[in-house]
């Protein structure tokens, strides 16, 4: 079984490479017989499957760890959006000589595909002509076993946003039930999680080495399944580590329970946080021992020194699925993990079988991000497309990726589950030779890069000023709820960075379009001074999420006043720039935690400072986000779960989701009639009338109430959630923005 090194790695670029580098580099990775052919391949090494098509950029996964791969002296194919209603496709490019790597794409398969409403979209950023339907829903596990169908022996490791999201039993919003691992439905070797260039890599070296798949059970961020628990290896319910509170729900008598989930379905009363519990239990070979009967010094020594070979066993597929106070304990529990510096394995059982989850990768440093984005990509579409449009590529065409990860944590945001809290970042000078590549190669350059940022745009090298306390911390955010006094703020390293591209020859404009974190920026003036005058193309871009208190602290967000502050700073530097700029604030409607009078009381809000906005989506519960723990459970795992703990409002009727959505086009005639009952029955009848304090008018409009809102200056698109920053790669697998 696995032993892990906290914090250390091996570098991605210290590998000898493989013999197959003798055949040099592709200008694009092969996707049919005849481009192996022209580079002399009679084999591939692996073959990527995706859902996307094949852009070869750094803003899309495949491309990202198939250079990474080629790098490395391996021969990479690509099976790009193949017709999975069989196994041909999967076999187009022959048996891979190492494995199969399958992803849904950048983005999670039923999040392209489907609306908040659950309505099928007509359409798909990642596809050429931007027609939708060329995946499948929940695509990764199609994929995978269409490659088991071409090649039964051939290995299959899954990744990709979609499987991250999805590694451990997960509530999911289109079929309203919890699923299993993504692992066991696909029946898929491997699952890499995470930023998943080093795992990927020791996956290739050791399967080239002539390793079995099933031997690699020491890499971080990946997870499989076993049979047995290890005998040497600490086995600890999670329920003794954050325990959930009295369980009131009576179990059938008469019911078989597993034995592992025995201990999670008793009631539990004593709560602990993050210590272990006194009844805590080491699983042995032979018997398992009450820690009580170790001695104070054993467990320390199991606290510190054996954390590395500590696992938590989570409450099963089958508990989970059947108790919501369970499942909202086992996602808290995941999100207290997800440190690398600290987090331990994790075992749940899928039925079966046991998923094992080894803990997250090690962050990449400055100089393996450099090489991760400086390998030769092409930076445009794949030659088979001809001149077909892909709008994900066209989005991100002109925009550099400066850095990973965010700290933010916000709770309906996926990144953190993703790509970690720990900002890992690129040196200036490779952001600089790409975008000097970039103006030098890329067609149609007009001197203007669309965007430089990252999940968010102003965390570029911001990081915690201890690495011991970086490496301890089991917060789920350094900015919640208020700033961490040990968070490094200063800016000064993106001032410089913005002023050296703007100077750059050929660069006549940089734009930050990436999702700005304003709570962050007001705490160095000199970098919204340097933002606002020279990188606002007339419209900036900030998320408040919501005027109100409660579904701002179940978003992990800052109050209102953060933005106010921010506003305040924005408009002082953009009169001193003798510019016209406006902020483009975005709002989330139907969030958990969202009331309808915190609904109106942000349509107040809109209607005072003349806002009126023209793109709205509800909160989309995506998989494994706390925010969808909520959504599911009612309940708040922000804090410890009980059964009588805090419950969460939460709006899921088709009714209640209408009616936030028209608060927030209160202006729209075709919502006044919904508004004005709404209003009736919240007591509020005297927001009704024609006056600048009332929200809507008593009259309707004699026409037929269709409306079409003008784009005034101060017009404001509420974004569709789930987001982060423009569509930058594998990292984000978040929807495009677009109209309601």
């Amino acid at each position: 079984m696995p032993e892990f090194a906290l914090n250390t790695a091996r570098a991605l670029y210290d590998y000898p490479p493989y013999w197959a580098e003798c055949y040099g580099r592709a200008p694009f990775l092969p996707m049919n017989r005849a481009e192996m052919d022209d580079l002399g391949w009679d084999s591939c090494d692996i073959i990527i499957v995706t859902g996307d098509a094949y852009v070869d950029s750094p803003s899309f996964g495949m491309a990202i760890v198939g250079r990474l791969l080629e790098s490395h002296g391996f021969r990479v194919g690509i099976i790009s959006q193949p017709n999975w209603q069989n196994a041909e496709a999967f076999s187009a490019l022959g048996q891979p000589n190492l494995f199969f790597g399958v992803t849904a794409g950048n983005m999670d398969s039923m999040i392209n595909r489907y609306t908040a409403d659950r309505k099928v979209r007509s359409d798909d950023a990642y596809s050429p002509g931007n027609v939708g339907g060329k995946r499948p829903d929940r695509s990764s596990i199609v994929y995978a076993q269409r490659c088991r169908e071409a090649f039964g022996d051939t290995p299959i490791v899954i990744g990709g946003i979609e499987a991250s999201l999805r590694r451990i039993a997960h509530y999911d919003y289109w079929q309203d039930k919890v699923r299993r691992s993504i692992l066991a439905d696909a029946k898929a070797d491997m699952l890499v999680y995470g930023n998943g260039e080093r795992a990927i890599v020791d996956i290739a070296h050791a399967l080239a080495a002539g390793r079995r798949i099933d031997m690699l059970t020491s890499i971080r961020g990946t997870a499989y399944m076993i049979n047995d628990l290890p005998s040497d290896w600490t086995v600890i319910d999670s329920t003794n580590v954050d325990k959930p509170g009295r369980i009131e729900k009576h179990h059938n008598p008469y019911e078989m329970l597993p034995e592992d989930d025995t201990a999670a379905c008793q009631t539990q009363s004593n709560a602990t946080t993050d210590e272990l519990a006194p009844n805590t239990t080491k699983q042995t070979a032979s018997n398992t021992a009450p820690l009580q009967f170790m001695s104070k010094a054993e467990r320390q020594a199991l606290r510190k020194g054996q954390r590395d070979k500590t696992v938590l066993r989570l409450p099963s597929f089958d508990v989970v699925s059947n108790n919501k106070v369970l499942y909202a304990h086992a996602n808290r529990v995941l999100h207290l993990e997800t440190n690398p510096g600290n987090a331990r394995a994790l075992v749940q059982n899928q039925g079966g079988q046991k998923l094992w989850i080894n803990p997250p990768p090690v962050p990449l440093t400055t100089e393996e991000m450099d090489y991760v984005f400086d390998q030769p990509f092409a930076r445009v579409p794949h030659p088979a497309y001809g001149k077909a449009k892909i709008p994900a590529y066209d989005m991100i065409r002109f925009s550099v990726n400066i850095m990973r990860g965010c700290f933010g944590g916000c709770t309906f945001c996926s990144i953190t589950e993703h790509e970690g809290r720990v900002i890992q970042n690129r040196s200036e000078d490779s952001i600089i030779k790409e975008i000097e590549s970039m103006r030098d190669t890329v067609p149609g350059f007009t001197g203007v890069i669309s965007d430089l940022g990252g999940p968010t745009a102003n965390m570029y090298r911001l990081a915690c000023k201890s690495k011991e306390i970086e490496s301890n911390c089991r917060l789920p955010s350094c900015v919640y709820p208020s700033i961490c006094s040990n968070l490094n703020t200063d800016h000064s390293s993106l001032i410089k960075l913005y002023k050296r591209a703007r100077e750059l020859p050929g660069v006549k404009k940089v734009l930050i379009a990436s999702g700005l974190r304003y709570d962050l920026a007001v705490q160095s003036p000199e970098y919204v001074e340097e933002l606002v005058t020279h990188h606002v193309g007339g419209y900036l871009k900030i998320a408040p999420e919501h005027t109100e208190r409660a579904p701002l602290d179940k978003m992990m967000k800052p109050g209102i006043g953060a933005y106010d502050e921010f506003k305040a700073l924005f408009e002082k530097f953009t009169k001193k720039a003798g510019k016209e700029q406006y902020l483009i604030p975005y709002f989330i409607a139907a969030h958990p935690g969202t009331t309808d009078t915190d609904m109106m009381n942000l349509a107040l809000w809109l209607k005072r400072n003349g806002f009126r906005a023209d793109q709205v989506q509800n909160f989309y519960p995506s998989p494994m986000a706390s925010a969808t723990t909520m959504y599911y459970t009612g309940k708040n795992p922000l804090k410890r779960i009980r059964q009588d703990s805090e419950s969460v409002s939460v709006a899921k009727s088709a009714a209640q989701r209408s009616l936030h959505k028209a608060f927030l086009r209160y202006h729209d005639p075709n919502n006044w009639p919904m508004l004005r009952e709404a209003l009736k029955k919240m007591g509020r009848a005297d927001l009704i009338g024609n006056g600048k304090k009332q929200l809507i008018p008593s009259y309707q409009p004699k026409t037929d109430g269709s409306y079409s809102s003008a784009r005034r200056k101060n017009s404001t698109p509420v974004r569709k959630q789930p987001r982060k920053g423009t569509i930058l790669s594998q990292h984000t697998g978040l929807p495009p923005r677009e109209k309601s």
